[in-house]
């Protein structure tokens, strides 16, 4: 195993921990606003592992928040009984980055618990049907995961299902330029090198939506 995925996993595990050590502490519940549980979960961080920076915003929304898209910003909402919410925190540790995305259900809603397992049980999935694959568009996988969606009984809520993931930073691109994300405008094999000939690690996200319900779930980790 390179010296690049030791790391990641790392970086990972120990996004994970601080997800476990959010719901030990009891910090999701009803009543505080969203704003609220993310400012808990940076004060967290950083008293348990020395977190400080983060590569990309961090998220919690609950609601109808769980609707919306990375690259919106809704308005702050109040968590409240019975709801549905997910976090999404991409920490560096060392330089090196992880994301990691739960959902999370208060109270006993059947469809919210429903949700919460398919998308779980859809990621676990999408990666074993991605480890058999040896050539793989962006487009491609993309077009799976949103069928994907579909099979669930869901629509894919957001706007990307997945992207790179390395030393902090990792290979940026021009904007609207997708060649490192799963995308519907990448045409690039997941599985080329990067440009110095080292593998590429990735991250696969899953974003379910049930407008119907207007109800959303996220779920979100190393994928390679």
């Amino acid at each position: 195993m390179s010296t690049t995925k030791l790391r990641l996993i790392e970086a990972e595990n120990i996004a994970s921990q601080l997800f476990t050590a959010i719901e030990d502490r009891g910090l999701i519940k009803a009543g505080k606003t969203e704003n609220d549980l993310n400012e808990e979960v940076f004060k967290l961080a950083e008293v348990l592992y020395g977190i400080k920076k983060y590569w990309h915003k961090r998220i919690v929304r609950s609601g109808v928040n769980t609707l919306a898209p990375y690259d919106e910003n809704p308005p702050n909402l109040i968590i409240q009984e019975d709801d549905i919410l997910f976090l999404d925190f991409g920490p560096i540790l060392e330089d090196w980055e992880a994301d990691f995305g739960r959902t999370y259900v208060i109270g006993s809603d059947p469809h919210k618990h429903k949700l919460k397992k398919d998308i779980e049980l859809a990621w676990h999935e999408a990666k074993k049907w991605f480890d058999q694959q040896t050539q793989l568009t962006g487009a491609e996988f993309w077009k799976y995961i949103n069928e994907l969606a579909i099979k669930y009984g869901y629509t894919y809520g957001g706007q990307l299902g997945g992207h790179l993931i390395g030393h902090f930073p990792h290979e940026r691109l021009e904007p609207k330029n997708y060649g490192l994300y799963v995308h519907p405008e990448n045409p690039n094999d997941m599985f080329l090198p990067d440009a110095n000939g080292n593998k590429r690690e990735w991250i696969l996200e899953i974003h379910f939506v049930d407008r119907e319900k207007q109800i959303g779930g996220f779920f979100e980790q190393l994928l390679t």
